[in-house]
């Protein structure tokens, strides 16, 4: 019996021993699972926790719910954001730029939440199915980081609009005042960052200043028009509708750019065909004559048929018409889009 009874007194030690070790092992609930701000100080710190059944899915949570804090007024859009990228990294402007690498950490989109400074503090596992993460960002450094970044992209801004003065009627001009609209968006978001945790910027520019800009000097700037072989300037008419609709000035007295296009007519004979047929062919170039570039080619062929030969040119120029109001329409519109990127 006494044995038996010895065996028992151990194996209940030895229970109560590993019991008491799993317990221990078991990290208690941290303060700020509840409310980040009993460990991280309000006054020092923006903190939000997060959760879920990983690590990684926690610490995600924790960081858009910290973006959450800052609201509506730092989003920004990823096509304007891959578009600002796009300019810092390019800088494709008449003379030299100093594009400084800037930091663009400020994507908050409902994928993945970022901002830059922010990090993730601790991390603390339930030990059952939860994961819980607290983010913060520190408010002092995100004030001297956002601070930073605000001067540097301005800093990018002067370089784009400060031009002479003969340079900036140009497309040049247009893409660069359009550039920095795009840069004002993102620094605007950076300001409403700051604004949100107390310290405002004052004197930010609007990016619509600079877009109103854009178009002025677009509707500014006359585009010559000269079609050679035309016919009672059909074409050179609808080159103007086009370039109106646009925005742009026809004519003017030596313009430096200039809508060059040249049509050729030619019969063609199409065997046991009794009718007449016109091949119309129209090659056009928009040239910057300063710099003898061409900046927009467009060309296109065609036929067209009739009974007479006059009539078969006639269609031939009204099918040249049509294309030039479709298709340079287009092509225009799809270059000016490249110079005035959406917002």
């Amino acid at each position: 019996m006494c044995p038996v009874r010895g065996f028992f007194v151990f194996s209940f030690s030895l229970a109560l021993l590993f019991s008491s070790c799993a317990s221990a092992g078991k990290a208690p609930e941290p303060a700020w699972v509840r409310d980040p701000y009993t460990v991280y100080s309000r006054q020092i710190n923006v903190a939000a926790t997060g959760f879920g059944s990983s690590r990684e899915a926690a610490e995600k949570n924790a960081l858009g719910r910290l973006v959450a804090f800052f609201g509506q007024s730092i989003q920004v859009d990823e096509k304007l954001l891959d578009t600002y990228q796009q300019v810092i990294k390019n800088g494709n402007f008449a003379g030299s730029l100093d594009m400084t690498r800037l930091d663009t950490t400020i994507t908050t989109s409902a994928g993945m939440d970022t901002l830059t400074g922010a990090e993730i503090a601790d991390v603390w596992h339930n030990g059952k199915d939860e994961y819980y993460a607290v983010a913060i960002l520190n408010r002092a450094n995100t004030v001297r980081v956002y601070s930073e970044m605000i001067r540097a992209n301005q800093a990018v801004i002067e370089n784009l609009v400060n031009i002479p003065e003969a340079d900036r009627g140009t497309f040049d001009g247009v893409a660069r005042y359009s550039s920095a609209a795009v840069i004002a968006d993102v620094v605007t978001g950076y300001g409403n960052l700051l604004s949100v945790i107390g310290s405002p910027v004052q004197g930010l520019k609007k990016s619509e200043d600079y877009r109103l800009e854009a178009l002025n000097i677009i509707k500014a700037i006359p585009v010559g028009i000269s079609v050679e072989n035309d016919r009672a300037g059909r074409i050179a008419g609808a080159f103007a509708g086009v370039l109106s609709g646009a925005g742009f000035m026809s004519g003017g007295s030596d313009p430096r750019y200039v809508l060059d296009a040249a049509v050729t007519l030619e019969p063609v004979d199409l065997a046991g065909n009794q009718n007449k047929f016109t091949r119309i062919t129209l090659k056009a170039n928009l040239v910057d004559t300063h710099l003898n570039v061409v900046l927009l080619p467009y060309d296109f062929n065609s036929r067209e048929g009739h009974v007479t030969q006059t009539e078969a040119d006639n269609r031939a120029y009204a099918a040249a018409e049509r294309r030039i109001n479709e298709e340079y329409a287009a092509l225009l519109a799809d270059f000016l889009s490249r110079l005035l990127p959406e917002r």
